[in-house]
């Protein structure tokens, strides 16, 4: 697994030296790669091709997307964990590899703290070894989001990106808002405002950051997935360790095992999205939660396709927002429907995980949006390109929790910096891991605190745009009407001045009624042409898990199915997730049993979040597995 052919982009002719393993290296943080020829290290298996690779959406057998590094003016390609000329030891059975930092979660915060803490690096003349771990095969692969993009941050990181070929070209071109009954559109007036904003595919763009991380010299390692918080003595976090691959169902360990790998970092940054697991474990152990805002975090599952439609159609650069139908009065959300380049479009339905009833489907809602008057003539005799789901936050400045803790921070996403009346978490995600990888430096440069992060977090705009949106989605838990008017009294009146700060109302998994209070919601069934069934919609989302392997989603208390979800709120596992992971079925004496179908998992961790007695608990399944998403 380890054993690795290393390879250099040169003009120069090729030359090879002899392999090595990283079972015979030790690494010591803040040590500069030794040269090649170095007489303290081996010499090295090296290729150096005659065309230097000019993509970097590359693969190599095991699917896992290709690294590259710059290396004395060269291309470092590694394809496992490979350090060149670093140190390792061994504990028990697991390699450990010690970094200056390492980051768990390959998105924008992820990338953007990795690209920060290097530029830093080279601005002040210093070497600290930084590591990026994603779980997904490929550095993009896990990420979803609509998108509309507010380039504020990246104009800060990468001030030249339109010269570096970012895949960022389509412009806001026209922004529309509207409220949606079951058959009218109702034109609104436009709360947001993106003009100098782009239309974008979040996992093209991530795919790119990597590509500059990788070039300043970040080590990334797609398919490798973070199961375990490793903590010293005094309950100091000091690092992260891999799962271990090749364990069967019944915890046998088969031909390909290989134990998971140690990564040990001075500071550790994690930046794993919307209810990250790791996270999640940190915030609880050390009362984070408590310890910054105060208050929960709530959530919303965002569902979305991208469709390729009719050129006399396509409009790049249109951007429509809705409120109202498919969903009642009681349940926030939205759609978003964007023109992309290349005649896609970008259409998606946004549903808070506060609503009551256990019928509620969010997936059959989205389909129900599809059929709208005004949406389906635009979809009609186009093709479907990708489907996916993924939650969001939407608890904003009132549930940030304290981002720092022994041994580190939480960035992005998993500490919930998303702007819910701008519909956008990008910008403050990247801005996140930006400050946090400023504090992280000073701590290994200058011998400061991570808590600066806090106090530059407090400071920036981050704090500010927040602040200013924070009433918003609180309003709605007043119903669709209170809430437009409480959200048009900031917007346009009180612009974030208010001398109040609306709370959120219940857990979203205590939100949900039984099933006696509700009535049940009959969906049409598909027809093939703008509605699909979830296995057709899950084969397009490109989804796979070794079925050889344990359950990475756990019940707590395995008779809770049964005794009380399928009784009391029947059975609402089954429908709130959006990939059909969960089943009732009958056993051989006619009793219902809830059968889990991990494979189809999207990691979009609503089971997680909605599961009414929070008896399901989602943790990473072998690295590589999953959703792989490329437009997305």
């Amino acid at each position: 697994m380890f054993k690795k052919i290393i390879t250099f982009t040169s003009k120069s002719k090729p030359k090879t030296f002899e392999s090595t393993s990283l079972h015979t290296l030790k690494h010591s943080p803040q040590s500069s790669p030794s040269k090649p020829n170095s007489p303290t290290q081996k010499p090295l298996n090296i290729i150096i091709p005659p065309n230097p690779l000019n993509s970097f959406n590359r693969s190599f057998s095991s699917g896992y997307h290709s690294n590259s590094i710059n290396y004395k003016g060269s291309s470092l390609i590694r394809n496992g964990f490979w350090n060149l000329g670093r140190r390792f030891s061994s504990e028990a059975a697991r390699e450990c590899i010690e970094y200056d930092v390492v980051i768990v979660g390959g998105g924008p915060a992820g990338l953007s703290a990795a690209i920060r803490l290097k530029q830093l690096c080279r601005d002040n003349d210093v070497d600290l070894s930084v590591c990026v771990v994603e779980k997904g095969a490929e550095v993009g692969a896990h990420i979803l989001s609509g998108n509309v993009f507010e380039p504020r941050a990246l104009n800060e990181l990468i001030p030249k990106w339109r010269e570096e070929e970012a895949p960022i070209s389509v412009g806001v071109s026209s922004d529309k808002f509207m409220l949606l009954t079951k058959k009218h559109a109702i034109p609104m007036p436009n709360p947001f405002d993106n003009k100098g904003n782009y239309v974008i595919s979040l996992s093209q763009f991530v795919r790119w950051l990597g590509q500059k991380a990788e070039e300043l010299g970040v080590e990334v390692y797609p398919g490798f997935a973070a199961k375990e918080v490793l903590f010293d003595e005094n309950e100091n976090v000091i690092g992260i360790a891999t799962n271990d691959m090749g364990i069967g169902k019944d915890a046998s360990k088969k031909d390909n095992y290989q134990p998971g790998v140690e990564l040990k970092g001075r500071v550790n940054l994690f930046a794993e999205g919307c209810r990250g697991s790791l996270s999640e474990k940190i915030i609880r152990k050390y009362d984070l939660r408590k310890k910054g805002q105060g208050q929960h975090q709530t959530y919303a599952l965002g569902i979305k396709e991208v469709w390729e439609i009719d050129v006399d159609k396509h409009k790049p650069g249109t951007v429509v927002h809705t409120l109202g139908w498919p969903l009642d009065h009681k349940t926030y959300g939205g759609s978003f429907l964007y023109h992309m380049q290349d005649r896609q479009v970008s259409i998606g339905l946004v549903c808070a995980l506060n609503y009551h009833n256990p019928y509620f489907n969010p997936y059959e809602e989205f389909q129900n949006l599809k059929r709208h008057p005004a949406i389906r003539p635009l979809l009609e005799n186009g093709t479907v390109l990708q489907y996916g789901a993924r939650t969001l936050n939407e608890g904003g400045f009132q549930s940030i929790p304290y981002p720092v803790f022994p041994g580190g921070a939480i960035v992005g996403c998993s500490a919930g910096f998303l702007n819910v009346p701008k519909i956008k978490g990008t910008h403050t995600a990247m801005k996140s891991g930006m400050l946090a990888a400023e504090s992280a430096f000073g701590v290994l440069h200058k011998g400061s605190n991570m808590k600066t992060y806090w106090e530059s977090l407090k400071t920036s705009w981050i704090w500010e745009e927040l602040h200013r949106a924070r009433n918003y989605r609180p309003a709605f838990e007043y119903g669709l009407l209170p809430g437009m008017a409480i959200s048009a009294l900031e917007h346009y009146l009180l612009k974030g001045r208010a001398p109040y700060t609306l709370k959120h109302g219940k857990p979203d998994h205590e939100a949900t009624h039984e099933a006696s209070q509700c009535s049940p919601i009959e969906y049409p069934k598909p027809d093939g042409i703008v509605s699909f069934d979830v296995p057709t919609s899950l084969y397009r989302s490109n989804t796979n898990h070794d079925h050889d392997q344990p359950a990475h989603l756990r019940l707590r208390d395995p008779k809770v199915p049964e005794h009380v979800n399928l009784p009391k709120y029947a059975g609402p596992e089954s429908r709130y997730c959006p990939a059909r992971v969960y089943e009732y079925v009958s056993d051989d004496n006619g009793q219902m049993k809830l059968q889990i179908n991990a494979q189809n998992c999207l990691h979009c961790k609503a089971c997680d979040i909605k599961d009414p007695k929070q008896n399901i608990e989602w943790t990473v399944p072998e690295g590589g597995g999953g959703p792989k998403y490329s437009v997305m």
